[in-house]
């Protein structure tokens, strides 16, 4: 996280829902992955992009590419500007292993990516 990037939060509860980095006269938003959302926008802009972005990505699943390339279906566990943990995604199966990855913060689309229309657990 650049040190002078503005954080956001909800005006309702308070949850962080990013950054505005300054830039000229204008704001780039930056979502919780660390990832610019927008290019240089005004103020207001900045604000109402980052609420109406909000929370609700953070708990669709994703994709992590994993040391040997494959991907792996993942739900975002946590994130700070100090790193992201996704867990392997157990389809809600309470028995299931629970496997947790730790990815770097910023993170880039090609390590953690919205899943592909995946439907069903592997085989």
């Amino acid at each position: 996280m650049d040190a002078d990037w503005i954080e956001h939060r909800r005006s309702g509860d308070g949850e962080r829902l990013g950054w505005m980095q300054p830039d000229g006269e204008g704001f780039i938003v930056i979502g919780l992955l660390g990832r610019r959302r927008t290019g240089a926008v005004d103020w207001m802009e900045a604000e109402e992009t980052l609420d109406e972005i909000g929370l609700s990505y953070l708990a669709e699943p994703h994709e992590l590419r994993l040391d040997d390339g494959s991907w792996l279906r993942v739900r975002i566990a946590e994130v700070s500007p100090t790193g992201i943990r996704v867990k392997k995604d157990d389809w809600g199966d309470m028995r299931a292993t629970q496997l947790y990855y730790d990815v770097s913060f910023p993170v880039s689309d090609d390590r953690l990516r919205p899943t592909r229309q995946c439907t069903s657990p592997e085989v």
